[in-house]
């Protein structure tokens, strides 16, 4: 998530090197560039705080804060909110009423969408609903919004959400279900996944373009 770019160096430490050499043997299989330092110590390590992604220039975007959104969803019927999320994010949770589209969909979604003269984008933190708006208000004449801080900046407000697959304007293709998950699994479906991953090393040999081998 963090190495975007094919084959780039990946430099990998921690304190005991017991937890970097084992991603690294996997990373170097995948024919990645991998080095592992020696020598670290505790007192190395100055840099506090979570990880903060960079994050290419923000477009220019309406906003609106939460609290007017609400009053908009509430008493006025031509606003419609369209949720960006991930589909398993969706379904823990988002705004009453709103859809589920995907960006990359976005244009067959839009024949699913109520008509609107306003839409208001969200998604889990916002970031994904910011740089998806420019593109989305090219698409329709209506006008496009963008919640502050979506869902995040909603749920921190008091605001109510909804759970469950509702209003999905876009197929939930964003999430492959595995096979073994949940309780009604069919047998045959279940065999299938078994057969492909007891396969997966006599497929590397069909494919000259993956660059893995196994040690």
């Amino acid at each position: 998530m963090v190495a975007p770019v094919r084959g780039a160096r990946i430099v990998l430490s921690d304190p005991s090197g017991v937890r970097a050499n084992m991603p690294a043997s996997w990373l170097a299989q995948m024919a990645w560039d991998v080095y592992v330092i020696d020598g670290i110590n505790t007192s190395d390590l100055t840099e506090k705080g979570a990880w903060t992604p960079s994050l290419p220039p923000v477009p220019k975007i309406k906003t609106v804060d939460a609290k007017t959104a609400a009053g908009w969803l509430q008493d006025d019927k031509d606003t419609v909110c369209v949720d960006l999320s991930t589909h398993a994010n969706y379904v823990k949770g988002h705004i009453p009423g709103s859809w589920f589209a995907l960006r990359s969909q976005f244009s067959k979604a839009l024949e699913q969408l109520p008509k609107a003269n306003r839409y208001v984008l969200t998604s889990t933190t916002g970031e994904l609903a910011v740089f998806a708006a420019p593109e989305i208000q090219a698409l329709t004449k209506s006008e496009v919004l963008v919640l502050s801080g979506g869902n995040k900046f909603w749920i921190a407000a008091g605001l109510d959400i909804e759970k469950g697959p509702t209003h999905l304007a876009s197929p939930p293709l964003d999430r492959y279900k595995r096979p073994y998950e949940g309780t009604s699994v069919d047998p045959a479906a279940m065999q299938a996944y078994l057969d492909w991953e007891f396969g997966l090393v006599e497929q590397l040999g069909k494919d000259g373009t993956h660059h893995f081998w196994v040690l």
